[in-house]
């Protein structure tokens, strides 16, 4: 294994620090930490959140510092994003940029090279990221879905996710991530950074590749759920502000996947002819596939159920008092 110290400095990297987040992604994260050595992204931290696998060997021999999260508190992607963070600019020249990245994500060549470019040539602009585009798009069908949910259109305003280049200055002057959030921590702190006169831009470019690794239904049920959550956290949050964060999500998660099929049952309850307002499902399916096809119609009205768990989740741990834990789809 090359050396990091051995390889020369990509454009724009020497100005680069490096945050790698994971749990039990073994390969993938092999696979993360070397398109970071490539690209010559130096410090490089990666924060492990209770891995068994050999997570914490990989990232040592990859010549990254490595922090371990304390178990006794719980797990957030969050946390561990301001665990590496805190670490990265810990030292006398903490980098002025830093790379966000999950640990089952692949730098793609060249990105950093555009993204600071473009941070050069945009003082404005405290974030900037590109396209993440998922490794194998079409093995299994649940991966296609994810291809096609990461494929928003370049431009100013785009809320980024867990791959993004920010300003060290701008993300300590926010704050950092808000560690209690167990998802929808990135779409809430580009908020605050825009509230506070940061732009966020996301780039006609290639970013990363992401390995869903999604083999079951299961698994995209987990993980509807979990975005249900940060939907009716985030409007918790944040709701009541000038931008409605997530508020129309959130109502249309509780109007497709809970009030209407409980009106639809309890009417049903007092006559069976109301069983005919079910057919407002496949109407709606039928809406949505002219506009998106079939499949991403399918997974779209499917989706809503999960989606109203997670945020009757969310609001029954509210009510007792109890921190969410985190929910995990692999």
């Amino acid at each position: 294994m090359t050396d990091l110290t051995q390889v020369l400095p990509g454009p724009g990297a020497a100005r680069v620090g490096a945050v790698v987040i994971g749990r039990n992604e073994g390969p993938r994260l092999a696979a993360c930490l070397a398109s970071l050595r490539a690209e010559a992204v130096a410090p490089l931290v990666y924060v492990d959140s209770g891995s068994t696998d050999d997570s914490l060997g990989i990232a040592r021999r990859a010549g990254a510092e490595v922090v371990v999260l304390d178990p006794t508190v719980p797990f957030t992607a969050a946390r561990a994003r301001n665990a590496g963070f805190a670490r990265l600019t810990a030292g006398a020249e903490p980098p002025p940029l830093v790379m966000f990245i999950d640990g089952d994500c692949e730098l793609v060549p060249g990105f950093l090279a555009q993204a600071t470019g473009f941070l050069d040539a945009h003082p404005e602009v405290v974030a900037v990221a590109g396209r993440r585009g998922e490794r194998f798009p079409d093995a299994p069908l649940y991966n296609r879905q994810c291809d096609e949910e990461w494929n928003t259109p370049p431009g100013p305003g785009t809320p980024f996710g867990g791959d993004v280049l920010m300003r060290s200055a701008a993300l300590a002057a926010a704050g950092g991530y808000r560690d209690s959030l167990i998802a929808g921590e990135e779409p809430e702190l580009a908020l605050r950074l825009r509230r506070a006169g940061g732009e966020i831009w996301r780039i006609d470019s290639d970013m990363t590749r992401h390995d869903a690794a999604m083999h079951r239904f299961g698994q995209w049920w987990a993980r509807s759920v979990r975005a249900g959550h940060a939907f009716a956290e985030g409007a918790a949050l944040h709701g009541h502000g000038p931008e409605r964060h997530y508020v129309r999500e959130t109502r249309r998660a509780l109007l497709w996947g809970l009030v209407l099929p409980l009106a639809i049952l309890l009417l049903a309850l007092l006559d069976g002819d109301f069983l005919i307002l079910a057919l407002i499902y496949p109407l709606q399916f039928l809406r949505l596939a002219r506009r998106m096809g079939p499949r991403a119609a399918g997974f779209s009205l499917l989706g809503k159920f999960a989606e109203a768990n997670g945020a009757l989740r969310y609001w029954l741990n509210r009510l007792r008092a109890r921190q969410s834990r985190i929910i995990e789809y692999k």
